[in-house]
């Protein structure tokens, strides 16, 4: 079954629920950056004329009297004279040139006109009277220019305000008015936006919920034990589409890996009963028994116990109530039962070393992994070498793995004979020593990264490398 693959009428749920935003925010964006476009052009416009009404105010204050009073002292020569005003005379005339910038309506603007042409009237009588020496031509000058035009510049000053509050009050009066409008148009087309938002979000919703119900049976049934394969769920929705495609694609891969599996454990059960049928191996057990009939009849009752006890542990070990799985304490001690009984009959010829870290004690193993790899060792390695022998047992952990390696010094293999094994191993071939079979079971137990590695050097002797995971065994019971 392939993956479904999207049609053009089939929208992710995403894309749904973003057309759906789409069609509300849009148009509530346009309505709302209208509106504060419109509230913001008003408020500059209100604010620009408040400013001009505060500034004009300010000025009209205290102009005639600050001009008539400094124009007072110069004329009459005062000791508290500080020249003539022509400063505050041309501030005048910036701010009415201001003023008159801003100022849009036709009244407002020609009284401020006014207010600039007086200004200029009044620096050139204000010039006037430093030209003139006679006490009596300044009063004059004073008294019928100076303080006439600067009660001018007042009133047009007056004037000026009182045009720019009357528009003041009209414009307050329209945006109020408009704000009316403005809530009322806004408040109906936000009424149509929410019955048209939540008809499409309606529609949408049935879209969903639907096939989830669809879905949420075909799950309820799959939990049941309904394992075959169904025509998905139909959607408008490419996820819920998607998701029922892969659930019944995931029905079809459960079902091939029940059968995987199946095949699996009758392999492994196939494999232990070879390994356990090789452990009670008629040879080895009539060899032991001898060799204990041969102690009793030496005298050596206490060395025939301790043979009989290994044997009986070793046996003990092998079966391991059933179990397929058991620490690497119990498999060190199989192999330990396993080398001392081999002692006994080979004490010539047989050394060995068993040295797995306490620490490791806990982690499982598959049982029967060691003790074939040992027998490898003695009955291939170091029985076909003249002279002392020895066996290593090591066991260390090395990058999150448990690593046990059994070394032999003995005749070794043949470089082609070693790569044919290498190669059986890496097919799952059952030749050689046993080493394919343990091979296998380690991989069907952990994984293809698991398992066996061969090195081995002809006349110095061969190391079996066995790597496994680090579980514990209270993991592997789990369900």
């Amino acid at each position: 079954m392939k993956l479904f693959a999207r049609e053009d009428q089939s929208l992710s749920v995403q894309s749904n629920m973003r057309r759906l935003l789409v069609s509300f925010a849009m148009p509530a964006i346009v309505i709302l950056a209208a509106i504060l476009g419109l509230l913001t052009a008003y408020n500059r416009h209100y604010e620009g004329l408040l400013h001009n009404v505060t500034t004009a105010s300010e000025f009209n204050q205290d102009f005639k009297e600050t001009i008539d009073l400094k124009m007072y002292y110069y004329v009459i020569e005062s000791q508290y004279s500080e020249g003539l005003p022509i400063g505050e005379v041309e501030n005048a005339q910036l701010l009415a040139r201001s003023l008159l910038r801003t100022t849009t309506q036709k009244e407002s603007r020609l009284a401020i006109s006014s207010v600039l042409d007086l200004c200029e009237n009044l620096e050139e009588k204000i010039f006037q009277i430093e030209t003139i020496r006679s006490y009596d031509e300044r009063q004059a000058q004073l008294e019928n220019n100076i303080y006439v035009l600067t009660a001018l510049i007042q009133e047009y000053m007056y004037t000026y305000l009182y045009h720019e509050a009357v528009y003041l009050n009209t414009l307050q009066t329209q945006f109020s008015h408009q704000i009316f409008v403005e809530v009322v148009l806004v408040t109906v087309l936000i009424i149509a936006l929410v019955l048209l938002s939540t008809r499409r979000s309606f529609r949408l919703g049935q879209s969903i919920t639907g096939p989830i119900v669809n879905l949420c049976d075909r799950v309820e049934a799959i939990s049941t034990g309904d394992l075959n394969a169904h025509t998905p769920v139909q959607s408008e929705m490419y996820e819920i589409q998607t998701l029922s495609v892969g659930v019944e694609q995931m029905v079809s891969r459960l079902n091939a890996q029940i059968r995987e599996n199946t095949q699996k454990q009758a392999t492994l059960r196939r494999t232990e009963l070879a390994l356990l049928q090789s452990q009670i191996n008629p040879h080895f057990l009539y060899n032991t028994m001898d060799t204990i009939i041969w102690l009793i009849e030496a005298d050596k009752t206490q060395e025939a116990v301790e043979m009989v006890s290994n044997l009986s542990d070793f046996f003990r070990h092998s079966l391991s109530k059933g179990r397929d799985v058991i620490s690497l304490q119990e498999e060190g001690r199989h192999v330990c039962s396993y080398l001392q009984i081999q002692q006994v009959r080979y004490k010539d010829i047989l050394h060995y070393t068993v040295n797995i870290a306490p620490e490791l004690g806990e982690f499982l193993i598959p049982k029967l992994t060691l003790q074939p790899l040992v027998e490898n060792a003695l009955y291939h390695g170091i029985k076909m070498k003249r002279g002392l022998g020895h066996i290593y047992v090591v066991g260390r952990a090395e990058d999150g793995d448990v690593v046990l390696q059994v070394t032999d010094d003995g005749v070794g293999i043949p470089p082609q004979r070693l790569e044919e094994l290498r190669q059986a191993m890496a097919r799952g071939e059952r030749v050689g020593f046993g080493l394919s079979t343990v091979h296998e079971r380690i991989r069907l137990f952990f994984g293809p990264g698991y398992g066996l590695t061969l090195t081995s050097r002809e006349g110095i002797g061969t190391t079996v490398t066995v790597r496994i995971p680090k579980r514990f065994l209270q993991e592997e019971s789990t369900p």
